[in-house]
């Protein structure tokens, strides 16, 4: 059965339940090559998505995610009307000077280009036009990515007010986009959500994208509450990054950081892991159906994203979505503490 189109917020856009990744594209975590790539989009394109979803941004491997999305839809021929493409804005491409990009060092390989944050009314405007120029097409999606991460950068309350400000003012240039049609919706995507929740009183969002933020493994009370606060307004939620980076999989990096083992936290998650894998295996399912089953299953979700960085498992993302977990797991899962006592909404 073909997954249902659902309702991106305020946007109009009927979008998939499923948006894919596209962080791969970009190199992260291992350098992909040409041909893999190529067959990705490909999986993409061949899904049984219509139209399909690519969720990327100009911090994807500097700008070279978006480079590759443009240039195999060129070559498959694929009009804008069957790929919403959805572009993160805020980094744009400046020279590589060293022998790694600057940004999220150890995350990103075999780049040729390091990228730096641009956020203001001109700066995002900036990493807009350098966006569509990479794809050879405009996005149709559009959002400031990791305001947390530029809040966080201010030095004392005066400089993060100034940031503040110019988080406002980018969304600013970015909502007259849509005003002139030039845009189709706009959000915000972000990997702490508290930055969310300072913009939502000054920004209006078809969309948000909660990033290694409401997981399996970890679904504060807090960030449940302010989903349904968002979903009441008619703000999308789409869901990412549902296993920390990998790490839940069997990752070495959790949260894009490469685990520690002389860290009594990362060892914690470690045992968190193995026992969560214990009773996959105890059921007979995939760690990653569950995780994913847990990443849908909030009232508020509109949407999860989920990459690959291989063609053959973009049906298994696909299939993800339509597979039921046992509801013996969910009730397991709490009996060991690995999901907490505020979840009110697995059967």
């Amino acid at each position: 059965m073909p997954l249902q189109n659902v309702s991106l917020g305020n946007s109009g856009l009927k979008v998939p339940p499923l948006f894919f990744g596209a962080t791969s594209l970009g190199n992260l975590f291992r350098q992909v090559e040409d041909k893999e790539k190529a067959a990705i989009v490909e999986a993409w394109v061949n899904s049984r998505l219509a139209p399909f979803v690519v969720d990327s941004a100009g911090k994807y491997g500097a700008g070279l995610s978006l480079q590759v999305i443009g240039r195999e839809l060129d070559r498959l021929r694929i009009p804008a009307d069957q790929a919403i493409i959805s572009n993160k804005l805020g980094w744009r491409r400046i020279p590589l000077e060293g022998p790694e990009p600057t940004f999220e060092p150890g995350a990103w390989f075999g780049l040729e280009h390091d990228a730096v944050q641009d956020i203001s009314y001109d700066g995002i405007l900036r990493c807009w036009q350098e966006g569509n120029e990479l794809l050879g097409r405009e996005a149709q999606v559009v959002s400031v990515h990791d305001p947390d991460e530029y809040l966080d950068a201010a030095r004392n309350d005066h400089e993060r007010e100034q940031r503040l400000d110019d988080l406002i003012a980018a969304y600013q240039a970015l909502s007259e986009l849509k005003e002139q049609g030039r845009v189709a919706a706009v959000g915000v995507g972000a990997k702490n959500w508290r930055a969310i929740e300072t913009l939502d009183p000054y920004c209006s969002f078809d969309w948000v994208m909660l990033a290694n933020s409401f997981t399996i493994m970890r679904h504060p009370k807090e960030l449940a509450d302010f989903m349904r606060h968002l979903a009441a307004k008619n703000v999308a939620i789409i869901n990412s990054a549902l296993f920390q980076g990998g790490f839940l999989l069997g990752g070495e990096y959790f949260d894009y950081r490469k685990i520690d083992l002389t860290n009594a936290e990362d060892l914690r998650r470690l045992n968190w892991r193995d026992r969560f894998h214990q009773l996959c295996m105890e059921f007979e399912v995939s760690a990653f159906d569950v995780g994913v089953g847990f990443g849908k299953a909030h009232p508020a979700v509109t949407a999860v994203a989920l990459s690959s960085s291989r063609a053959d498992r973009v049906e298994s993302h696909i299939n993800a979505l339509q597979t039921a977990v046992p509801v013996e797991l969910w009730s397991r899962m709490r009996q060991a503490e690995l999901i907490d006592d505020h979840i009110d909404f697995l059967p």
